[in-house]
């Protein structure tokens, strides 16, 4: 399922246009993205938990060059679902 799937899965669920979904889902999205931001962790209970988590430098390898190289540290999401969701999956 990919985003415009989702979409129209709210729409159709909730009897409603396919603009008025988008903007619940895109709301929904935002405000996760906001409280990632801002609170590093997202519970929604019986679904999962979204965390920010913080990535070091790292060394790596230049593909063209082949020269070592550090990357730089990254902030990256990451996903912990709840029990009640693995259970019905």
């Amino acid at each position: 399922m990919n985003k415009g799937d989702l979409i129209e899965a709210v729409a159709s669920e909730l009897k409603l246009s396919k603009a008025e979904a988008s903007r619940m889902v895109d709301t929904v999205l935002g405000c996760i993205t906001t409280g990632l931001k801002h609170d590093a962790k997202v519970n929604l209970v019986g679904f999962g938990t979204f965390c920010r988590r913080d990535r070091g430098p790292r060394r790596g390898m230049n593909p063209v060059t082949k020269e070592p190289m550090t990357i730089p540290p990254t902030k990256t999401c990451g996903f912990r679902p709840s029990g009640q969701l693995k259970a019905n999956i």
